[in-house]
């Protein structure tokens, strides 16, 4: 059992240190949740995480060295970036329209999750965590049978789970504390890193097209 926990406790760390650094999850987070109020963090995890239990699946199956193949890479990078550097152009063409001063209406659930999908597909850090640092930790947690697997991704999930659904709720009720023009640097940031990050990843992806041919 100590072992466990130890793989438990070491994942929640590893995965709120990057659930911590600006992403496009976190973007759709702040954007989203003036209007759709507290439940927007834990609904985005909730597609967020059944997308990653059905890569942790894929990856024990076997698919590990398809995912580490260079041409996935390359697609993941340039489509990834392709994908965040369009959301980026959106958010600051919204930003003179955004504001705290929204009523949260009914939460539309089934969006939100396929959001939280779409959204981590879209980032490819993610499945670039995932086939670098997610393999190592699986195979890692795997030497205590499933139940290491349990623990690993059980910690990993919470991690995502806690943070965002602190955001949530602090955006959510956050409009008696922070003005729209603070809001909307908020969106402007998020949207910067994001088109950094969408340039980053098109380098990175056009580097190894390169290296390949």
């Amino acid at each position: 059992m100590p072992v466990l926990l130890t793989i438990f406790a070491t994942s929640f760390v590893l995965a709120l240190s990057g659930a911590l650094m600006p992403g496009p999850l976190l973007t759709v987070t702040i954007g989203e949740s003036p209007r759709r109020g507290y439940m927007t963090g834990p609904l985005l995890i909730l597609g967020h995480g059944l997308l990653e239990v059905a890569l942790v699946a894929a990856i024990v199956a076997g698919l590990a060295p398809v995912l580490r193949a260079p041409t996935v890479f390359i697609a993941t990078a340039i489509i990834g970036a392709g994908v965040l550097a369009w959301m980026a152009w959106g958010m600051f063409r919204s930003l003179p329209r955004m504001t705290l001063r929204v009523a949260a209406g009914p939460t539309t659930g089934r969006n939100l999750v396929a959001a939280g999908v779409l959204v981590s597909l879209a980032n490819p850090y993610w499945s670039i965590w995932w086939v670098t640092i997610g393999l190592g930790y699986i195979t890692h947690s795997l030497g205590q049978g499933a139940w290491g697997l349990v623990f690993f991704f059980g910690g990993h999930i919470l991690a995502d789970l806690t943070w965002y659904s602190a955001v949530s709720t602090m955006i959510w009720k956050g409009g008696r504390f922070i003005g729209d023009k603070t809001y909307r640097w908020m969106i402007g940031a998020c949207a910067a890193f994001l088109l950094v990050f969408a340039g980053f990843f098109a380098v990175s992806g056009l580097r190894a097209l390169l290296r390949l041919g």
